[in-house]
């Protein structure tokens, strides 16, 4: 069974003639009858009833027939598909993410790609900046958002564009402002009441640059991290900072993260600036990943070329 059977089929379903349906197609009638011999011994079963003067589709045929009318414009929709799948209008893009992204450009992201490509199966993970990096380098996913690691340049495979770039800001329990266990300056938390604080932060092995980011202000503001719990969830984060078992610092876009129990305070003075940016891997043609790109040269307003060297 072939095309070219199922569509002698239905040319003769609709004309119920052999030599019309010869002259649609384009062929002479002996053929065509012989293509439906054949079509009818690999079915095991008649598909019309004939006569000298008439032919008529048998029940079995009648009943086959919209399936091969929709299989026949399955086949003819394959040309456009491809296109579509050519210029990255369909397929999938698998994109990961850390979990601070979720409150800053991601929703931004996916809402314009989704209205961009509607076709495109859109596949979101969630991951620390590592275990995306081991997977991208593996071959598994198309793109990620991540927090690059400063001290740690990446492997050369891999490109990298800047997303944003935004200051640190407190989250504390807000029975410690009630109780004053905490001091603030003008609603801000000053650098002696943030080194007096236990600390919730990730691990730093799963967010080494993240980690050094809020250590490394400690350490300047002339104190020592105090960590009592390690989350790689921002979401669990909050939530430990909400049950009063310390401050974290966390990007100023957490602000739109609500949770009973919370305050976020700027921080007084210079504040820490966390970087987030996508990496993908630079031989990687797939269509969709192109796309991806270009639209977020355009959410961003800036079309930043990869770094000199491999430092991001």
């Amino acid at each position: 069974m072939d095309v070219r059977h199922l569509r002698h089929f239905v040319a003769v379903a609709e004309t119920l003639h052999f030599g019309r349906a010869a002259v649609r197609l384009g062929m002479t009638q002996p053929p065509l009858s012989q293509s439906i011999r054949a079509l009818e011994r690999a079915l095991g079963a008649p598909l019309f009833e004939r006569t000298r003067r008439s032919v008529a589709l048998t029940p079995f045929g009648a009943q086959w027939l919209p399936h091969v009318r929709e299989a026949l414009d399955g086949v003819a929709a394959l040309g456009d598909i491809a296109e579509r799948i050519r210029k990255g209008h369909a397929g999938r893009l698998e994109l990961s993410f850390v979990s601070t992204a979720d409150y800053s450009l991601l929703p931004t992201l996916v809402h314009g790609f989704r209205q961009l490509y509607p076709e495109v199966e859109l596949a979101l993970t969630e991951a620390t900046s590592d275990m995306q990096i081991a997977a991208l380098t593996e071959g598994h996913g198309h793109v990620g958002i991540v927090i690059p690691d400063a001290r740690t340049p990446l492997p050369a495979l891999f490109a990298y564009r800047r997303l944003v770039c935004e200051p640190l800001i407190a989250a504390v329990p807000e029975s410690w402002i009630a109780e004053g266990r905490l001091r603030t300056i003008d609603g801000q938390l000053p650098p002696d009441a943030v080194i007096s604080s236990p600390l919730v932060v990730f691990p730093r092995q799963a967010a080494p640059s993240f980690y050094d980011l809020v250590t490394g202000y400690y350490a300047a503001c002339g104190g020592t991290a105090h960590v009592v719990q390690n989350a790689i969830q921002m979401q669990t984060i909050i939530s430990l900072v909400s049950a009063g078992m310390g401050i974290a610092l966390v990007p100023a876009s957490l602000r739109h993260l609500a949770r009973s129990g919370v305050r976020y305070l700027d921080l007084a003075g210079a504040a820490p600036q966390l970087e987030t940016g996508i990496i993908w891997r630079r031989e990687d043609r797939t269509p969709t990943l192109a796309n991806f790109l270009t639209m977020v040269e355009t959410v961003t307003g800036h079309a930043a070329p990869p770094p000199e060297g491999n430092s991001r």
